[in-house]
């Protein structure tokens, strides 16, 4: 039988500086609200926007009540050292059959055929509930950070021990499926790898694509005479097609204006996706450019007066611009190659800001590839937590792992 998870309701122990291990004591909390910021902030050092105390508060906010999240301070001699933040996501019978369907068709196991009927009789029952470390609304080693009293080694130690106890925690709440770490580049992973000692299993997550921008360009120009004759007219030829449509970087009144209709074309796009993990709140954009102002943008792309695309970043405090969510209206997009357009938008924005890093995130590997993109492969590690979780961990897996691409350069031949 499948063990249907309940809503959350009891409250965590949060007693301060509990035992982790010998060395090290914990704190955990339910909220960012409770969370110390001042210790917080000490280990955080300004290294990782996507861990910043604001940026989480406004995360955990606007996502409540679908999303739960929990957060670890750790301590070693009582002097904080890590910190940790972690996401507890509930898949509906529905959803996750939709997920999972083109895995399991195949598979005769009796408990598969349960599984299916009970995905049918309880489509809107919360069937997996999944504990993430990291944020699943952002790519990329957004999972913990570490001062320099303690090293990488040992930061995957703790994480581990941290991560068991999380999970040993919202067992108490009620069943779950499975835990999910997530993202780590592969090859900047310890030699040591505690996590698969402790029976997590690793695979392969869509590789992030970043471009590092050459120095002394002066706009998109420049850019397009470093590539290959080929590569060269193609951009050239995406340029003419989006040469009607209108940009406008949107303040923070026009993205509330717009609201509705920039939701939607997400919506377009998050749709398509192959992976639908977890879903922006209708607020968000509105949200993080009320609060976030300098360091978030939302660009809007018009045709005939009419919102047909958009495309939202961040600029980030280490010389990098990080590409964040887009929308798209696909019943225009081949007329203006708008996806096109947007990803050299992308680059010119990097290049007028002086950025040495351009990161254009997961998916559509080929396609970035084609503009200068490299890919950074991640790696995420996951580990069953009872019986269906189990049975159905493989097919899951294999639902994540990266499809298939081929890698395009159109650089010219040094």
């Amino acid at each position: 039988m499948i063990p249907f998870c309940d809503k959350h309701k009891e409250r965590l122990r949060k007693k301060p500086q509990r035992k982790l291990d010998a060395d090290y004591t914990f704190t955990f909390y339910e909220s960012m609200v409770e969370v110390n910021k001042q210790e917080w902030n000490t280990v955080l050092a300004g290294k990782d926007f996507f861990l910043d105390a604001q940026y989480l508060h406004l995360i955990e906010r606007v996502h409540q009540p679908n999303i739960a999240h929990r957060f670890a301070i750790v301590y070693k001699n009582k002097i904080p050292v890590f910190i940790i933040c972690f996401q507890v996501v509930d898949f509906t019978a529905d959803l996750f059959g939709e997920l999972v369907e083109s895995q399991i068709k195949d598979l005769t196991a009796s408990r598969l055929k349960l599984f299916d009927k009970y995905i049918d009789k309880y489509k809107d029952h919360i069937i997996m509930r999944v504990v993430t470390a990291g944020n699943n609304f952002i790519s990329g080693e957004h999972c913990f950070a570490h001062t320099a009293a303690i090293t990488r080694q040992d930061a995957f130690y703790v994480l581990e021990k941290i991560t068991q106890v999380v999970s040993k925690e919202e067992k108490l709440r009620g069943t779950i499926s499975a835990t999910l770490i997530k993202d780590f580049y592969a090859n900047q992973l310890p030699k040591t790898n505690v996590l698969e000692q402790n029976r997590f299993t690793q695979f392969p997550a869509e590789p992030d694509m970043l471009i590092e921008i050459p120095p002394n360009l002066n706009d998109i120009n420049d850019y397009i005479t470093l590539f290959a004759k080929k590569y060269r007219n193609r951009a050239k030829h995406i340029f003419k097609d989006g040469a009607t449509i209108v940009k406008k970087d949107f303040t923070v009144e026009e993205v509330k204006r717009y609201n509705n209709q920039i939701y939607a074309l997400y919506e377009n796009v998050f749709n398509k996706a192959k992976f639908k993990l977890v879903k922006l709140a209708p607020t968000y954009f509105y949200e993080m450019k009320n609060t976030f102002a300098d360091t978030f943008f939302v660009t809007g792309y018009f045709a005939n007066n009419k919102l047909v695309a958009f495309k939202s970043g961040y600029y980030l405090s280490n010389d990098t611009l990080e590409a964040h969510c887009i929308g798209i209206d696909y019943e225009t997009n081949k007329e203006y190659e708008l996806y096109q357009n947007i990803l050299y938008h992308f680059i010119e924005l990097a290049i007028i800001h002086k950025r040495k890093l351009l990161n254009l995130g997961r998916t559509a590997s080929e396609i970035k590839s084609t503009v200068g993109a490299k890919a950074h492969e991640l790696v995420c590690y996951i580990k069953p937590q009872n019986t269906v979780s189990k049975v159905i961990l493989n097919p899951f897996i294999s639902f994540l792992q990266p499809t298939e691409w081929i890698p395009r350069n159109p650089f010219k031949e040094e």
